[in-house]
């Protein structure tokens, strides 16, 4: 395949920014498309995309114990990746908190069982992919975490695991992105035709176009389905936490991820609705009990935010390139934008230059454009 150079990117999400500032830097010429505004005073709460609205946990073992093993060798990539990104954004000006002290999974002790049955299926994934991880006691979690409460009999530490600031991120992002010469039109709702993006002022071709938009490419991917989740934003100076917490329940399994300036964002739902209207009752009633049962301090948290959106999934709830012509959708996400998007940039890249041997083959699916 030969290498292209005037490539469109519809979508400003995670990955429509990591591919945009990815293609930029190894000179393509790059145009980035955006339905909202991306001016760069704007607050991210005020942004719709799903990825201001994370947690930005890199965490391949908890999370392939709900997907799948694609889901953990994609993160492991990806672990090894954002580390480089990170460093490159610096060297240019940016500051992106990123951490890689793992991830602590706890109980209380009337939950044993729930902590018993994830410590059962993180042994069998270890025994598998050789993934590493501690089993902990009362005084080894409060070491790795002096804030916590009192009542955690028994842990696990996943040691490889990361966390971003995935708001600090966008930003920097997005600032490369001009810095580097993408042509950046927001406040452009678009429809893409094979290799031509039509918008209602022109329409223009490109070698290729890459359609990053989530659940705005439902007219292109029919099963792609919204996945509502909830999460708040807390501001807690009485409490200093370095790493995520996983709270195992037997209804859900909070997270809480803290972020700079004393500040955390707290999670659990996973709801089948493409609902967006604001946090039930019963989900802010279960993440603050959760929280308080953390440490009663969370008390006095103040919260700053009440957010929800929808993640991007299909049916069977990994990623997928489809390929179809000049059009390149890579789309269904779901709740692993940071954990996979970094590997699957890398493989698009390497597709798209012709490196079969580098890029993951089971991402891809190929069909007909006139079928798009």
């Amino acid at each position: 395949m030969s290498i292209s150079s005037n490539i469109a990117i519809v979508g400003a999400g995670l990955v429509g920014r990591l591919l945009a500032y990815r293609l930029a830097k190894l000179n393509y010429k790059v145009s980035l498309y955006e339905a909202n505004s991306l001016t760069t005073n704007k607050t991210a709460s005020q942004l719709t995309a799903a990825a201001f609205t994370a947690a930005g946990m890199i965490a391949p073992i908890s999370e392939a114990l709900e997907a799948d093993l694609n889901t953990y060798y994609l993160g492991k990539t990806s672990l090894a990746l954002w580390p480089d990104i990170i460093r490159q954004l610096s060297l240019n000006g940016e500051s992106v908190d990123y951490r890689q002290l793992g991830s602590l999974i706890i109980s209380h002790p009337q939950d044993i069982a729930e902590l018993t049955h994830f410590e059962r299926r993180v042994k069998q994934l270890a025994e598998q992919c050789a993934a590493k991880y501690q089993i902990l006691d009362t005084a080894q979690i409060k070491q790795l975490e002096p804030n916590l409460g009192n009542g955690f009999a028994a842990g696990l530490l996943l040691e490889e695991e990361a966390h971003i600031d995935n708001r600090q991120l966008m930003s920097a992002l997005l600032n490369q992105c001009l810095s580097l010469g993408v042509a950046v039109f927001d406040n452009s709702v678009v429809s893409i035709k094979n290799n031509r993006v039509i918008s209602p002022w022109q329409t223009q071709s490109y070698d290729w176009v890459f359609d990053c938009r989530g659940l705005g490419a439902k007219e292109q991917l029919p099963k792609l389905r919204g996945v509502r989740g909830e999460v708040l934003r807390i501001h807690c100076p009485e409490i200093s936490i370095s790493r995520p917490v996983r709270l195992m329940h037997p209804r859900y399994q909070l997270y809480l991820v803290p972020k700079p300036n004393q500040e955390f964002v707290i999670g659990a739902t996973q709801i089948e609705s493409e609902d967006t209207s604001a946090v039930s009752v019963q989900s802010m009633l279960e993440l603050c009990s959760a929280m308080y049962s953390i440490n009663p301090a969370f008390a006095e948290a103040r919260i700053i935010e009440q957010n929800t959106n929808l993640r991007p999934a299909l049916p069977d709830n990994n990623p997928q390139v489809l390929v179809s012509g000049q059009h390149i959708s890579i789309n269904g996400l779901f709740r692993h934008g940071y954990l996979v998007a970094p590997a699957i940039i890398e493989s698009v890249i390497c597709w798209l230059q012709g490196d079969q041997c580098r890029h993951y083959p089971s991402l891809f699916a190929f069909q007909e454009p006139n079928s798009v």
